[in-house]
């Protein structure tokens, strides 16, 4: 049928664009972005960024932790979803990527003890954090690591926390069945797990370069 055709065809690419811009950025997050341009960051786009506010929002997050501070953009989204009084921690190895995360945060008017900076590795971070403590975990890290990384942030969500994963389409690869670097293979088996997992209700959305979503569903035990 015709309409079917039209809805596996997907989006065209002005309608994926208008999606995309729905809300606007400011020019705090303008800022952030001509920040990661110069230092080679590549942060979650402007669909992304709105997704992850309303995920702190309808949760009503008030401990969220990030790997992948970059510039401070996907970190700006959150907050601005967050409870008034929420606490964002996040990692990134890299020091100035962080020193320039700061000035977004401190340009959107944030207060500083909202904000928790780690220096270091994600895998070395994470099991120092509190088990069941966080509302959200957002991981837009070492894709190879994307596994490692989910393991974790089961370990740190509590149960009805979410925890999501940035470049889950990887430009077009993780489709791709021919693609199998490093990166893409691990993504994609990111993807699966969750999809089969049985404490999650995911769901893939193709904002950005792909944002994957799950809810930790609750438990007897829990």
């Amino acid at each position: 049928m015709r309409t079917e055709e039209a809805t596996i065809s997907g989006l065209k690419p002005a309608s994926w664009a208008y999606a995309e811009e729905f809300v606007t950025e400011d020019e705090v997050l303008a800022n952030a972005r001509a920040r990661a341009q110069e230092v080679g960051v590549a942060p979650i786009g402007p669909g992304g960024g709105a997704a992850l506010r309303f995920l702190a929002a309808i949760t009503e997050a008030r401990a969220v932790v990030e790997i992948g501070t970059g510039t401070g953009v996907s970190g700006v989204w959150l907050l601005r979803g967050m409870r008034p009084d929420g606490v964002l921690t996040t990692v990134d190895t890299e020091g100035e990527h962080q020193r320039l995360a700061k000035e977004a945060f401190t340009e959107a008017g944030i207060p500083s003890q909202r904000v928790r900076l780690i220096p270091g590795r994600a895998l070395e971070v994470l099991p120092r954090l509190t088990d069941g403590h966080y509302d959200l975990v957002f991981a837009d890290g070492d894709k190879e690591e994307y596994p490692a990384y989910l393991d974790e942030a089961l370990r740190l969500v509590k149960p009805g926390g979410i925890v999501a994963f940035d470049n889950a389409l990887w430009h077009d690869r993780v489709a791709d069945p021919a693609q199998r670097d490093g990166e893409t293979v691990a993504i994609r088996e990111l993807v699966r797990t969750v999809a089969e997992h049985d404490r999650l209700v995911p769901v893939l959305l193709p904002v950005g370069d792909g944002l994957l979503v799950a809810k930790k569903v609750w438990t007897p035990e829990t």
